[in-house]
């Protein structure tokens, strides 16, 4: 336990010198964070987005924002977490973007969309409960933690074993269950949720 915690102390230590490096427009370091995070970012995104190309673009700007921000890196927290802070504030732009626009889609008559493709032809009654569904399981998912998130991600997506997700994450396979049976309650929760009609 004591060589994890040494392990995880080099590992924040060598993530400080490399914003440090960043911050002085060194490329080198930029891609070596760069490396090191962005499958993390990315699954985390996803998590979130259930969407790989928006999950890969949003990735890239999480990164892109990192690039030109570390200046503003205060040390209070790892420079990991301060990383997630950045995706959690990307996603959520994302999110609140494609609300507006579905929003606005509405408001130009989705009628029209509706009866043009099959993919919109849902009764007002179906559409109600896919949005309380979503809220539901938008309201569930931000109480996991970005560890918790991630490990779902690599094994429902990515359908790793527990044992390749504990030494990846550097979590405990107790952890890692833990985690996974979290998340999936949060889900069942968002679902029965939805059924019931909750707002």
């Amino acid at each position: 336990m004591a060589d994890n915690r040494g392990a995880e102390r080099d590992a924040q230590q060598e993530d400080r010198d490399l914003l440090d490096g960043v911050r002085k427009g060194n490329e080198r370091d930029f891609n070596a964070l760069y490396e090191r995070y962005f499958s993390r970012i990315y699954n985390f995104v996803f998590v979130r987005i259930r969407n790989h190309a928006d999950a890969e673009e949003i990735a890239q700007e999480v990164f892109t924002v990192v690039f030109r921000s570390a200046e503003a890196y205060s040390g209070r927290s790892t420079p990991l977490g301060w990383i997630y802070g950045i995706a959690k504030n990307t996603v959520y732009n994302h999110l609140r973007r494609a609300r507006t626009r579905g929003e606005r889609v509405e408001e130009a008559g989705a009628d029209a969309l509706q009866s043009a493709s099959p993919l919109w032809r849902y009764t007002p009654e179906e559409q109600l409960e896919m949005d309380r569904y979503a809220r539901n399981l938008d309201a569930q998912l931000s109480s996991v933690s970005d560890w918790q998130a991630e490990v779902f991600y690599l094994r429902h997506v990515e359908n790793l074993p527990i044992s390749e997700i504990s030494r990846r994450t550097d979590r405990s396979s107790d952890a890692i269950r833990s985690g996974l049976y979290r998340v999936k309650r949060l889900l069942v929760e968002a679902s029965e949720a939805g059924a019931y009609g909750e707002a």
